[in-house]
């Protein structure tokens, strides 16, 4: 992982990620061709920027109450492959990725937590993976409703 050489820059660079999910979201969404399909992931790209919102405030010397209960982890998005994003992606694929995304994004806040050495910015950061702990949770329980129900 890489070393932070200050709050400040861990700071940065968890704005950069958040920044880089919203834009990820707002192509997702781009290539929907189901008008809900597209406000699910629009939803997730303001979200997503929202995040970023709670890290600039943080940086600037402010302070954010984050949620600290656990979130259930059902585990499907550690099980489903899909390709990179293409144009013709489908409802269940971009699903797929989304939690790949948000996984990926718990695990980042997780380890950046535990090398963080001030305890309200760790509390910060664990509270920003639970957030993205849910996000993936709401997209595994679409991917049970759309396509796990016949299992």
């Amino acid at each position: 992982m890489k070393q932070f050489e200050s709050v400040n820059e861990l700071l940065d660079f968890a704005i950069k990620e958040e920044e880089g999910a919203a834009a990820f979201y707002s192509k997702l969404a781009s290539k929907m061709d189901r008008p809900w399909m597209k406000k699910i992931f629009e939803d997730f790209a303001k979200e997503e920027l929202g995040h970023k919102a709670k890290l600039v405030h943080i940086k600037d010397g402010g302070a954010v109450s984050l949620p600290k209960e656990k979130v259930l982890n059902l585990k499907l998005g550690d099980y489903l492959v899909v390709d990179e994003p293409s144009d013709d992606m489908d409802y269940q694929q971009a699903l797929v990725l989304a939690m790949k995304k948000e996984k990926s994004a718990f695990r980042l806040y997780s380890d950046l937590a535990e090398v963080a050495e001030d305890e309200a910015l760790r509390d910060l950061l664990l509270g920003l993976a639970q957030e993205e702990a849910k996000h993936k949770l709401r997209f595994e329980v679409e991917y049970d409703d759309q396509y796990m129900k016949e299992n």
